[in-house]
């Protein structure tokens, strides 16, 4: 004999796929599965567009989509079994609840009303969600109306600092040229100047040499001769000023297809999220490493610290954590590596084993950058990349964007432009931490620390 279903075994078979509650009432469509019809509409946005079911994945018209009737009326009869006890108004048509709202002819119906009577395809709405907007009122709208208002301030305001930032920008431009340019003409007004000087020196000897043009040979080569000492001290002396004038001389130090790119360069560190006020975690740190200035700059000693054994302190690699992690958002942060030759520095997962020899690629949740020897820079990626620096930058800058995956160092040696060097690609979960690896101290010859700066306000 078949066993019999309670009321709440059936409800659970009468449950949407979509919201898993009681169907609301339902629709059929092409494929044979059924949903509630304000589901189907969330998420065709119009019944007359075309959908893939949840369940089968099968494309379907919503449009050809019937009422289920059937299902509709065992709902309806599995909720008046559960509310018999309630004295709730009916349908005078259907006999059914009434726990509708029509919208279009304001009047309250079932759910029968809705899907085969007169208010059918008209938009309905659950009594209780009509009860609830009628008790806020004009409280909504305002609430909307306001919201909308400060996101409307928040984006003027941000404008307008990008536009302050651009008109900067702009100004120091124009400033360098104008300077480039008065330079420039000085040294012109200077030349044109030393110039006539020389020119009517020339003259009055030219002049004085027309006047013993008629003198007999001894006389001439005689007064000649002496006049010409004299006038040789007078003749003012070339000294060619900076930038002789020509057609070509005004270089302004910079290209114009270049100009984009600076300021971009300029603006990167101004729209970066404001630098992180980082520390490091002595929880984590091998026992090697000696921590000083509240815990914000590390180096690598010579005698094992007396710390305890744990399971997040590093006991092989000699590493550190910060005491912050990151597990959504954006963010930045720089790290002073100095002259240091041998460093490693990026982010690792919280979850990452830390005893043992650190394996440092992105699979074993570690990303990071770091230099070898002094000379090599490398990206520990899988293959490990080799990075083309033709500097030796002091001050790493590392950003965060944990939504979308990235994680990029830049050169942020220049107080007024970040250089990038290398962006690695993930899909980050779970707490990151920024991780500095010290490296070997070999000998005493890396022995140099790593500072975690204050940040300053931009």
């Amino acid at each position: 004999m078949a066993r019999k279903m309670s009321i709440n075994e059936l409800e659970d078979q009468l449950l949407c796929p979509i919201c898993l509650e009681v169907f609301k009432e339902p629709l059929m469509l092409q494929c044979g599965h059924s949903y509630c019809k304000s589901c189907v509409v969330s998420l065709s946005c119009e019944l007359e567009q075309r959908f893939l079911c949840p369940v089968c994945r099968q494309a379907v018209d919503c449009s050809s989509s019937p009422p289920n009737v059937m299902l509709a009326r065992v709902v309806e009869a599995l909720q008046t079994m559960g509310d018999s006890g309630i004295n709730q108004e009916s349908c005078l048509e259907h006999h059914n609840p009434l726990s509708l709202f029509c919208e279009q002819d304001k009047e309250v119906i079932c759910g029968l009303c809705g899907i085969i009577g007169n208010h059918r395809k008209h938009r309905v709405t659950p009594v209780s969600t009509v009860y609830s907007r009628m008790k806020v009122g004009e409280l909504r709208p305002l609430l909307t109306r306001n919201e909308s208002d400060v996101f409307k301030w928040v984006i003027r305001k941000e404008f307008q600092e990008l536009h302050r930032y651009i008109d900067e920008e702009k100004a120091s431009f124009l400033d360098s040229i104008e300077r480039k340019a008065a330079r420039l003409i000085t040294s012109i007004e200077f030349q044109v100047k030393q110039t006539l000087g020389t020119l009517h020196k020339l003259k009055e000897v030219e002049s004085s040499l027309e006047k013993l043009n008629n003198e007999n040979q001894l006389d001439f080569i005689r007064v000649t001769f002496l006049s010409m000492l004299s006038r040789k001290s007078e003749l003012p002396q070339q000294h060619p000023a900076e930038g002789t004038f020509n057609a070509l001389s005004f270089k302004p130090g910079f290209h114009q297809d270049d100009i984009k790119m600076t300021v971009w360069k300029h603006l990167l560190r101004r729209v970066l999220p404001a630098p992180e006020m980082l520390k490091l975690d002595p929880v984590t740190a091998h026992p090697l490493l000696e921590l000083f200035k509240g815990n914000t700059v590390v180096q690598c000693g010579l005698l094992y610290q007396r710390r305890d054994s744990n399971a997040e302190r590093f006991d092989y690699s000699n590493c550190i954590l910060t005491n912050k992690s990151f597990s959504w958002g954006k963010h930045y942060w720089e790290v002073i590596v100095g002259t240091k030759n041998h460093w490693r520095l990026g982010v690792i997962k919280g979850t990452t084993i830390r005893k043992g020899k650190l394996n440092k690629l992105p699979e074993q949740g570690v990303w990071i950058i770091g230099l070898k020897e002094g000379k090599v820079y490398e990206a520990f990626n899988n293959p490990r990349v080799t990075l083309p620096l033709s500097s030796h930058p002091q001050r790493i800058g590392v950003y965060l964007h944990y939504e979308k995956g990235e994680l990029t160092f830049y050169d942020a040696d220049s107080p007024d432009e970040l250089v990038p060097i290398y962006t690695f690609q993930a899909e980050f979960q779970g707490k990151l931490y920024p991780i500095l690896d010290m490296c070997w101290h070999e000998r005493g010859t890396n022995n140099l620390p790593i500072v975690l700066p204050t940040p300053t306000v931009m």
